[in-house]
């Protein structure tokens, strides 16, 4: 049925706010996220163009994140787990889905940017609140704070999102400060060494540790070619320099990292370093096991449970997360399934090849993604996961847009 002109801007323009909420509800709640991304989804179904998502469905950022999820269904048939061991593997694919529906959207939509804005905001105000309580720990808090500044969810996501936004504020203010708006730019400088500091002193994650130093090289090729990436490293070394003598808790995870490997025994007790180890030679015997196409959607617990048998210590650990993106896959699909999964990143990163900001944004999300799910399974978590269908999803219908225009 044919829509009214009026009742169609409506639901567009109802869409676009969904996905601003959305977006906004990343850094806070999950419970919102979910529920908004069913609004989001109800109101752009009726105004979807079927023509347009499928020549989206066809193309390979599209087409790819589709073909995961159908590969992941098919593996629920040969698994050998029971079928809500099934279900719960597929569940960690279907979010994949809203990629090409984000970009069929978004591909037209004038209001990106106000997304942009909204996730940036809700960020900032996440850095307040996670300086505030920072500081003055015994401040009342509505919710009990997940940590030392860490006032929602936990140090990887604060840290994941916070990263992105050092990436997305950098690209702006140099923008600004190109175009004469030289107190603007250097406010927003400002907000990125807040949101770089916390990353240092609060929410230090080792993956982050990782991913900035690769952000801020890619940032300075963007700008200024091989020379940028000389510049940016240097900056880089210097900002971790000056941080190190008084940023404690970083050296700490610097050092037990350290010392957690140079320990390490698989009978052993139990380091976040070693745990990730065992994982990774764990998961790479069960690919072998099954190299094509894995042990089906849903069988990577019950493959840990196998190997635990008999063993001590971290040996015996039983998980359904080897925290490695790649090698969940692999265990589940096979290496047919890391080779969608491998396609489906570069495809993404290639969509965002041109300049401009949009671009920028999705570059950054992609490579925090790729760069981190070495180290977790990011894909899958829920936050880490969003926040990659999201940026890809709205960035990629903007990327597509300028591309045909």
């Amino acid at each position: 049925m044919k829509l009214m002109p009026h009742v169609r801007n409506r639901l567009e323009s109802l869409a676009d706010v969904f996905a601003v909420l959305l977006a906004a509800s990343l850094p806070w709640s999950t419970s919102a996220t979910g529920i908004l991304t069913v609004l989001w989804l109800l109101a752009f179904i009726p105004v979807c163009d079927l023509t347009r998502l499928r020549r989206i469905a066809l193309s390979p950022a599209g087409g790819l994140p589709l073909m995961l999820v159908a590969l992941g269904a098919l593996g629920m048939l040969w698994a050998d787990v029971a079928w809500a061991e099934r279900a719960n593997g597929i569940s960690s694919f279907l979010k994949l889905l809203f990629i090409p529906l984000l970009m069929c959207h978004f591909v037209t939509s004038q209001r990106a940017h106000h997304v942009l804005i909204g996730f940036l905001a809700s960020c900032t105000l996440l850095l307040l609140v996670s300086w505030v309580i920072f500081i003055w720990p015994a401040m009342p808090f509505p919710v009990q704070a997940k940590g030392f500044g860490v006032p929602v969810k936990d140090y990887i996501s604060q840290g994941a999102m916070f990263t992105i936004c050092v990436a997305i504020t950098l690209h702006i203010a140099f923008g600004m400060w190109r175009d004469g708006r030289r107190n603007l730019a250097m406010a927003l400088g400002v907000l990125a060494v807040l949101f770089l500091a916390n990353v240092f002193y609060v929410a230090t994650s080792r993956t982050s540790l990782v991913v900035i130093p690769a952000l801020l090289v890619l940032f300075g090729y963007r700008q200024f070619g091989w020379k940028g990436i000389i510049a940016s490293a240097a900056v880089f070394l210097l900002l971790a320099a000056a941080a190190w003598p008084s940023a404690g808790y970083l050296r700490q995870r610097v050092g037990t990292f350290v010392q957690e490997v140079q320990s390490y025994q698989p009978d052993g007790p139990p380091t976040p370093a070693g745990e990730r180890l065992v994982f990774w030679t764990k998961s790479a015997g069960f690919i072998q096991a099954a190299p094509i196409f894995g042990h089906g959607t849903g069988s990577i617990r019950d493959q840990f449970e196998r190997s635990a048998a008999g063993r001590t210590g971290m040996a015996a650990a039983v998980s359904t997360n080897p925290h490695n993106q790649i090698l969940a896959v692999g265990i589940q699909l096979g290496f047919v399934g890391i080779a969608v999964l491998l396609a489906m990143w570069i495809s993404h990163a290639l969509l965002f090849r041109a300049a401009g900001l949009a671009s920028w944004v999705g570059l950054v999300v992609a490579t925090q993604n790729i760069l981190g799910s070495q180290f977790n399974t990011h894909l899958f978590d829920f936050t880490h996961g969003w926040l990659y269908v999201v940026g890809i999803g709205i960035a990629g219908g903007v990327a597509l847009k300028n591309r045909q225009a």
